[in-house]
């Protein structure tokens, strides 16, 4: 078995330690170039990726997704150790590291096939496992966005902005922006409107096997910013049009089997509180 490890830079020495942990059970471990010393790894350089069994992120969910673009035609499994401050893809706390490595030593985890968004505008292509913002960029007003569903006009949403976010993503900007959490093994898709004019525009749920058209129909502004991730942009013009569809490719996120998908949200989100006695 091969894992290659990716810290943050505050994370080099936790990042030791987990090396420590597998290299002691003859796992062998692989790290970017400059990092491979100081955490007694291989170096990157000297392996094939497409031999590498596991990806370990050491930061928080950005570091994830970082990782998951770097690698995305691999589709290599995914394991977040988070030392951010919510996490809910990097769900492993460093409070719990010994026994969660040994879980997945002895393969107590399961692996989540996650839903990517592809996105096309003129000659790029974009890969979105959270979500696919449309922002105002430097417009100091609201910005018109036509969407469309599978063809038929659903409305033209004067705001700040638009995401569409996939279940993954609902817990990111979406969320912020007071769209809806929903489960990761749902085949649905969020758009959320951040900001609208409109007080009755609400987020709205949809299958992600639609397909989604969105028309930038604001003539005297300047552009605007279509951004994957928090990763990847493109600047918008007048009438420029982006195709959004579910993608083929999809992405591998290991949980450890005595994780929960609602402890995490209760503990992450602070739902624990109790009702307080009269």
């Amino acid at each position: 078995m091969i894992i290659a490890i990716f810290p943050k830079k505050e994370a080099f020495s936790l990042a030791k330690k987990v090396s420590s942990f597998f290299k002691k059970n003859k796992i062998k471990i692989v790290a970017d170039d400059f990092l491979s010393k100081k955490i007694d790894a291989l170096p990157l350089s000297k392996i094939d990726p497409k031999k590498i069994n596991f990806l370990i992120s050491i930061g928080g969910d950005g570091s994830i997704l970082s990782l998951l673009h770097r690698y995305l035609d691999l589709n290599i499994p995914l394991i977040g150790i988070n030392i951010g401050q919510i996490g809910f893809m990097a769900d492993i706390p460093v409070s719990d590291l010994s026994p969660s490595l040994q879980d997945i030593l002895d393969k107590n985890y399961r692996i989540e096939k996650r839903l990517i968004l592809e996105s096309k505008i003129k000659s790029k292509t974009f890969y979105s496992a959270n979500e696919i913002l449309i922002h105002r960029g430097k417009n100091n007003k609201l910005i018109e966005i036509a969407v469309y569903v599978d063809k038929k006009y659903l409305s033209t949403f004067s705001s700040d902005g638009l995401i569409l976010a996939t279940p993954n993503g609902s817990t990111a900007y979406s969320l912020s922006a007071g769209g809806p959490i929903i489960s990761p093994e749902l085949e649905n898709v969020v758009l959320t409107s951040i900001c609208p004019h409109t007080l009755s525009i609400r987020p709205i749920v949809l299958s992600s096997n639609c397909e989604f058209q969105m028309v930038y129909a604001s003539q005297h502004l300047y552009p605007i910013e279509l951004i994957s991730d928090g990763i990847h942009s493109y600047s918008m013009n007048f009438n420029d049009s982006v195709k959004i569809m579910k993608s083929k490719k999809t992405f591998n996120l290991v949980k450890l089997n005595r994780h929960d998908y609602f402890y995490t949200l209760n503990s992450k989100l602070k739902w624990s509180g109790k009702m307080a006695d009269n």
